[in-house]
């Protein structure tokens, strides 16, 4: 199963004590947040919960799969995630 921003927003609105207005922009205001840090190459550190880091991916042969022709794959920057130990254990059921 998916959670989706709505499921976020609806999870907000029924553990705290706010309007579905209230929860929907907490919810929008941490994802702007987000985005902003890692869009402005940031890292991102939630504690007990993970990193998340901005990598530059150097240009790089690639192929055309269904022709089989190569061709230059451009220069791109990624987001990766590393989960916090603590995260790690509580999906590994370790307590």
């Amino acid at each position: 199963m998916t959670l989706t921003k709505a499921d976020l927003v609806q999870k907000v609105y029924q553990t705290h004590n706010l309007t579905k207005a209230e929860a929907t922009e907490t919810v929008e205001a941490f994802l702007r947040i987000t985005k902003d840090c890692l869009a402005g190459g940031e890292d991102l550190l939630i504690s007990g919960f993970g990193k998340f880091n901005v990598k530059q991916k150097n240009s790089r042969r690639g192929r055309n799969p269904q022709t089989g022709k190569e061709l230059i794959l451009d220069a791109r920057k990624v987001v990766t995630f590393k989960p916090s130990g603590i995260l790690r254990d509580s999906i590994n059921g370790v307590v």
